[in-house]
């Protein structure tokens, strides 16, 4: 079982932001210490110029790979490097710990090819970059024959930093998801259905910093508590990314019924999808949510062309952020696989959209006309919103 008890954590777009730029490290450290406590990992996270280091503490019941796995959810993180990290010591010291290491990570009859990337930062120290690259090169040739130098495809890219207070050697770097820490960018509200697409918004979304609110709109008797089992899962799936997530589940049976019964048919998807939008930007607003996630794809479905969307849209002031808009289906299920929702998003259980789904529906609705049905609806829907929101149950998904 491979074991380090440092990790040398790595980002990219945080280290372009500026003055701003400790706080998007803030939020970064922050996010470390959530995922590995949510695996039960015991460590300390220490932020220096421009690195980051996770150091954990020994423990029976993880090693690397499970560290690795709580890191590989922490938007904001590029690479992993499990490290040994060394005080600052002379350079015929150095040369034989990074030969030890070679042996201890690889074996004494270790037959790879490797490249020596060596980095000086703490500029008093007697050997420059390509000194050190050289001679260290020649060392670990000596002491293992059957190892060779490729510059340009190496399989061990051993990394030697010698930095103010202490030298990192590494040769591993385990690749993180990318993108922003979550709540450096604020917070949006996901529309969160049981199919594919609406988690791998909210995922999307969040990796560029967005913390998650979601909700869902549930239809009792025509939806199981199955079906909403079914939403909570795949939040709790999308937390591991962003974060604790509450959801919101909207009882929208007694709307669904009333536009069903006062409404054409034809139009009934386009009314409860501005409906569902109102409430949801209601919650949002109520929430400190500064925006809307659909999972929205032009024309995947009746409800998702250009005339469609657009008559959707109106009924907003928030932004709406559709961050799938020009995916195909196979692309989004390519990121649900990624991300672990797929399984869980075809299970058969219907939610409330698929269930009053008209045979024939408008797929160029009119804005105009749509609002003239919604009149008929006057009498009753205002209260009707209000009772659904002051009802909304919220569960913490994590």
């Amino acid at each position: 079982m491979s074991k380090h008890f440092m990790f040398l954590i790595k980002y990219a777009e945080i280290a372009i932001k500026g003055k701003n730029r400790h706080l998007f490290e803030d939020a970064l450290c922050k996010q470390i210490r959530h995922a590995v406590k949510n695996y039960g990992i015991t460590g300390r996270v220490e932020k220096q110029p421009g690195r980051i280091y996770l150091e954990t503490e020994d423990s029976e019941t993880y090693d690397d790979d499970r560290v690795c796995e709580a890191l590989q959810h922490v938007f904001g993180i590029t690479a992993i490097c499990p490290v040994k990290q060394i005080p600052v010591m002379d350079f015929e010291e150095l040369t034989a710990e990074v030969v030890k290491y070679v042996e201890e990570t690889y074996g004494k009859d270790c037959e790879l090819s490797f490249k020596v990337f060596a980095r000086r930062i703490k500029r008093t120290y007697p050997q420059d970059s390509q000194t050190m690259n050289a001679t260290l090169g020649e060392k670990i040739l000596d002491a293992f024959p059957g190892m060779s130098v490729d510059v340009h495809e190496p399989q061990i890219p051993l990394h030697v930093e010698v930095r103010e207070k202490v030298i990192n050697i590494y040769s591993l770097e385990i690749p993180g998801p990318g993108g922003m820490p979550v709540g450096s960018n604020g917070k949006s509200m996901l529309l969160l259905s049981g199919g594919i697409d609406s988690p791998v918004a909210g995922y999307m979304i969040a990796k560029r910093g967005v913390k998650i609110d979601a909700v869902y709109f549930h239809a009792p008797p025509y939806t199981s508590e199955r079906a909403k089992q079914k939403v909570v899962d795949l939040a709790c799936q999308v937390a591991k990314y962003a974060g604790p997530i509450p959801l919101y589940v909207v009882n929208f049976t007694d709307i669904q019924m009333y536009i069903y019964e006062q409404c054409p048919h034809e139009e009934l998807t386009i009314i409860m999808r501005r409906y569902m939008m109102r409430i949801a930007q209601q919650i949002a607003e109520n929430s400190g949510c500064l925006g809307l996630i659909t999972g929205e794809s032009i024309g995947q479905v009746a409800s998702q062309t250009i005339a469609s969307l657009s008559v959707t849209n109106e009924v907003c002031t928030m932004p709406v952020f559709r961050p799938l808009i020009g995916f195909d289906k196979q692309e989004i299920i390519e990121i649900a696989n990624k991300i672990g929702t797929f399984e869980t998003s075809i299970l058969p259980y219907e939610d409330c959209c698929t269930i009053f789904v008209a045979k024939h529906p408008v797929t160029k609705p009119s804005a105009k006309v749509i609002r003239a049905s919604e009149r008929h609806l006057e009498e009753k829907i205002d209260e009707m919103v209000k009772t659904a929101i002051e009802s909304a149950e919220m569960i913490w998904c994590k």
